[in-house]
């Protein structure tokens, strides 16, 4: 059987966009052709598609690092060059990614076949076909296509179930599972038999509703204690949590003080405290039950519902499974995490800053390297033009904010020029 993976580092990189393209009429007869450079493609997408045939992000620890398909450059006669094809990225259902710097959430895939542009392509540069003005017939300069960067996030799977079996290792989850559900999770007396969420399907009072048996945590697991934050990032989708005890105390612990524990480790991690909770006392057909049972009941005194059962004789499951249906006909469906807008925007070339080094005026980012790479300085035109953007896009407000005076050095990436107000 494949590992089991929930958490797996991903670098993407959507697609650049094409160059445009310098070109001029060329025709028998015709002396003087204008520009005819066309435009180049736009960069292809990242798209994520949430596939429910994966239940792993294995494949993501052989690989991580995925880049969409760049635009080709334009061509002669107002050709447009062709748009990069996007890359899909499959991931499972119930996959949430995180960037990686900030944290917050871009993307939740919890539902089967949901598709989500992740990163935009790059625009494509405009060929010299658009720059043909009255007074600037021969443009001898095209716009290069918008660069993308990679970016890097953190992918962590989710379990999606409507009722999450929680407990201490070894207080027969597992077993529970397979009474209930037609799932046959691997079952042994000893902790941590369950390494991942398994996950069955139950029938019962007219409703199907899925069931997750999730890893046994112990003291800490708030903290990464154990199996702690693999055990606790699958409950977050559940909307009911169901909370089994070894009410007989089989292994000297004490069934109170392990259901207490449980609930400590839930507040800590979050809001799971707060989800609604079914008790199930189980191993009720061991010595020293009857006695735990009556001092749990106590202890809770009717906060939660207390079910006696045992998996290992098949009883008492029927009011535990009534209730759980009932609880969930009122529950409202679980709510996908708030996805939240990036604030980068790939291609979008925007965005300089004007810093001052040794005396040196730089200007650099993304807007500044689009326009030296636009810039034809062996063309006088193209050289006008690059100093007449440089003033409505703000720079040269920007440099004598800083200093700049007449005949200052002005560094933009690799060129260096004097400063002209």
């Amino acid at each position: 059987m494949a590992h089991f993976v929930d958490r797996a580092p991903f670098t993407a990189k959507a697609g650049s966009g094409g160059n445009g393209c310098v070109s001029f009429h060329r025709e028998k007869f015709v002396q003087n052709g204008g520009p005819d450079g066309g435009d180049g493609g736009r960069g292809g997408n990242v798209v994520l598609l949430a596939d429910e045939n994966m239940h792993t992000l294995l494949d993501f620890r052989f690989r991580s690092k995925y880049e969409a398909q760049a635009g080709t450059d334009g061509s002669s006669g107002r050709c447009t060059g062709k748009k990069g094809e996007d890359l899909i990225v499959k991931v499972p259902v119930g996959t949430v990614v995180r960037e990686k710097e900030s944290g917050r959430v871009v993307a939740d895939m919890y539902e089967a076949g949901r598709q989500k542009v992740l990163l935009h392509g790059g625009r494509g540069g405009w060929g010299n076909m658009h720059f043909a003005t009255p007074t600037r017939q021969a443009p001898n300069f095209a716009k290069p296509g918008m660069k993308t960067e990679k970016h890097e996030f953190i992918l962590e799977l989710k379990t999606i179930a409507d009722v999450g079996l929680v407990g201490y290792p070894n207080v027969g989850k597992s077993t529970i599972l397979s009474v209930v559900t037609a799932a046959r999770p691997k079952i042994a007396n000893y902790h941590f038999t369950t390494l991942q969420p398994n996950l069955g399907l139950a029938r019962f009072d007219g409703q199907d509703f899925v069931m997750a048996d999730i890893p046994g945590l112990i003291e800490g697991a708030s903290e990464g204690a154990g199996l702690g934050f693999d055990f606790l990032r699958h409950v977050e989708r559940t909307r009911l949590l169901l909370h089994v005890v070894d009410i007989s105390g089989s292994e000297g612990r004490d069934p109170v003080a392990d259901f207490d524990q449980i609930n400590l480790e839930l507040a800590a991690y979050g809001d799971l405290m707060e989800r609604p909770q079914i008790i199930a006392a189980n191993k009720t057909d061991l010595p020293g039950a009857e006695e735990n049972l009556d001092r749990l009941r106590a202890h809770v005194d009717g906060r939660w519902p207390v079910f006696p059962v045992s998996a290992a004789t098949h009883k008492g499951f029927e009011p535990l499974m009534h209730e759980v249906a009932k609880s969930l006909a009122s529950l409202p469906a679980f709510s996908p995490f708030e996805e939240e807008d990036a604030e980068w925007t790939e291609g979008d070339g925007s965005g300089y800053t004007v810093t001052r080094e040794n005396g040196v005026f730089v200007i650099s980012g993304p807007a500044a390297q689009m326009l030296i790479n636009s810039v034809n300085f062996d063309d006088e035109e193209s050289v006008n033009w690059f100093h007449r953007i440089m003033r409505q896009s703000g720079m040269i407000d920007a440099l004598r904010a800083q200093g700049a005076q007449e005949g200052s050095t002005v560094r933009m990436d690799d060129m260096e020029f004097d400063f002209v107000d």
